[in-house]
């Protein structure tokens, strides 16, 4: 009996288990489970154009931090702003657009990201730029400086990737790895994003309440298979509280406050609407 079994099993043509290092590819899905859309189910065009507006909004606040804080150091305004938030907005939609039509098209939004910013803002504090009286010249000269370094590390990160280099050395990372760096790049964003938030509370944290409720509070109350609070989350919470915020600034609550908490609370003294040369 055991020897018929062997011999069996031995002349069966059994495929031979897999190595312990090769690596199996995941079963191909149409539809994963727990997620409405797919490749292969995309969503209603209108349901699709409000989430991509959704999409920029949520990007909108890194594209915005980014040139509000480094364009008064260039020793730019307004205008300079405006500017350098278009070029961002722009060179965002073409690159998303590279991404999701050529090579591996991840589902992502590329925009600008601050781990370059370190290193920008050194460029900007750098000793060969203070002897310039004309702030306008001051922001040229250093936007070309900035230019030129971003220039040099895209190339950098263009033979990385073309090379296979990166995918060589990627194989020996793994996810404990990653999660560190991950965290440390969000973690960054609190110096920017939460001491704007302090400067107005009572607009702050009522949209950080809003955003909670409708993505994870009210979803779990209301039955049915329309998500619209957690899907719509975001852009139902920044209407509410732009409206709200508007209102406090047609009242006259701010009429009283000092400049700082008017640049920061009021709606009509971002100056990126006036300085943007239509």
């Amino acid at each position: 009996m055991a020897g018929g079994g062997g011999g069996g099993g031995g002349g069966g043509g059994a495929a031979p288990k897999p190595k312990q290092d090769e690596l199996l590819p995941h079963p191909v899905k149409e539809q994963l489970p727990g997620v409405a859309y797919c490749m292969t189910s995309p969503p209603p065009w209108p349901e699709a154009l409000l989430l991509g507006f959704q999409h920029y909004l949520v990007m909108l606040g890194t594209t915005v931090l980014i040139p509000t804080s480094l364009v008064p150091q260039m020793g730019g305004g307004n205008e300079e702003k405006a500017k350098m938030i278009q070029t961002l907005l722009f060179v965002a939609g073409v690159n998303t657009l590279f991404q999701t039509l050529f090579g591996t098209r991840l589902p992502a939004v590329i925009g600008g990201s601050y781990t370059y910013m370190p290193t920008t803002i050194s460029i900007v504090l750098a000793g060969r730029y203070t002897d310039i009286v004309n702030p306008q010249e001051k922001f040229e000269r250093i936007m070309h400086g900035i230019q030129g370094a971003l220039i040099v590390a895209s190339t950098l990160q263009i033979v990385l990737g073309f090379s296979g280099l990166w995918r060589n050395l990627a194989r020996f990372l793994s996810p404990l790895s990653a999660v560190p760096l991950v965290a440390l790049s969000g973690f960054g964003l609190y110096e920017f994003g939460f001491p704007v938030l302090a400067k107005c509370i009572e607009i702050g944290l009522p949209q950080i309440i809003l955003l909670l409720v409708f993505a994870q509070y009210i979803p779990h109350i209301t039955s049915g298979e329309q998500h619209m609070f957690d899907r719509f989350a975001f852009i139902l919470s920044v209407v509410i509280v732009w409206l709200y915020a508007h209102l406090l600034t047609v009242g006259g609550a701010y009429k009283n406050t000092g400049p700082k908490i008017q640049m920061s609370c009021r709606t009509d003294r971002a100056g990126i609407i006036g300085g943007s040369p239509w």
